[in-house]
């Protein structure tokens, strides 16, 4: 079974190393979250324990999968800074250890970050993902609105330009009313 856990900064911390070895895994498969191969898990377990002040201040939160092997996936939810912006997050970081892919794990993350954000009174969320991936046909089955694609938008793990496909999801009130939606 798999628990799913909002993480406060210092288990952030604590969780780093194992954080580190699903974000290794996911790279080192092709997953395109921002890192190019091959990483280096010392630099990948900083880049976990340096977003805790982040998590610990509540302008970002993460979210971790496990179950009896350790940490299986993870995700993260930035909210928007600005003040004409407090309505929206960005969802961030969604990876799933290769080996625990295809049991529902990211669904299961992605379903605790929308629940999480309309209880926090967000009603926008938004994300974008490599263009053609996986991740795509999670997302529409998700309920998620694609509304567009920038070509040579960053590059996977080998180095290679790939385009961006940007998605959002109105929760609470615009899900229902429809304002604000384009159409």
């Amino acid at each position: 079974m798999t628990e799913i856990a909002l993480v406060s900064g210092p288990e952030l911390v604590t969780y780093a190393d194992e954080l580190a070895s699903v974000l290794i895994e996911s790279v080192e498969g092709g997953a395109s979250v921002g890192f190019l191969a091959p990483l280096d898990r010392a630099d990948a377990a900083v880049w976990w324990r340096e977003r805790a002040a982040a998590v610990e201040a509540g302008s970002h939160q993460v979210w971790i999968a496990r179950d009896d092997e350790g940490v299986v996936g993870t995700i993260g939810l930035v909210k928007a800074p600005l003040p004409n912006a407090r309505h929206r997050a960005e969802v961030a970081k969604l990876i799933v250890r290769p080996s625990a892919r295809g049991r529902g794990v990211g669904r299961a993350l992605l379903g605790a970050v929308e629940e999480w954000a309309a209880e926090e009174g967000l009603t926008l969320l938004v994300l974008d993902t490599e263009t053609d991936s996986v991740a795509e046909r999670l997302y529409r089955s998700a309920g998620w609105t694609r509304c567009g694609s920038v070509p040579w938008y960053a590059a996977d793990p080998s180095g290679t330009l790939k385009g961006t496909t940007l998605y959002y999801k109105a929760l609470g009130r615009l899900s229902t009313s429809g304002e604000g939606a384009q159409q």
